[in-house]
């Protein structure tokens, strides 16, 4: 079992910065894909990133690509989202996932999933 701990999020103005934790509890977190996901007000939850076991290869949705940036520390067991020149079309509660078999992508079915963490971007 493995559970996620999301942090990081806040208000920012259109044009700044954030970046997001995810913390991960289990001794096989460095085996896991880790996807970010958001759902903003009254739509579905998207896809936004994704990373391998490795870090090696990232995934990124065509939206974010260029201002979002997904990383990880399999030593503190935590992925990131580096969230830059942010749009207040980016609002949302972002969430962190994982799954099992080390895959990345929208198309992966995510294993576990923590609790969110609110990212808000004023105009």
């Amino acid at each position: 079992q493995v559970q996620l701990v999301e942090s990081g999020g806040g208000l920012v103005q259109a044009g700044g910065s954030l970046r997001l934790s995810c913390a991960a509890s289990g001794r096989t977190f460095s085996s896991y894909g880790m996807g970010w996901f958001r759902q903003a007000p009254g739509k579905e939850r998207e896809f936004v990133a994704g990373i391998s076991w490795s870090g090696g290869s990232t995934y990124y949705a065509d939206s974010v690509k260029g201002r979002l940036t997904i990383s990880r520390d399999n030593a503190k067991n935590t992925v990131y989202l580096q969230m830059n020149s942010l749009k207040p079309e980016d609002t949302a509660v972002y969430y962190c996932a994982a799954d099992r078999s080390g895959g990345l992508g929208p198309t992966v079915v995510y294993d576990y999933w923590g609790q969110g963490t609110q990212v808000t971007v004023s105009s």
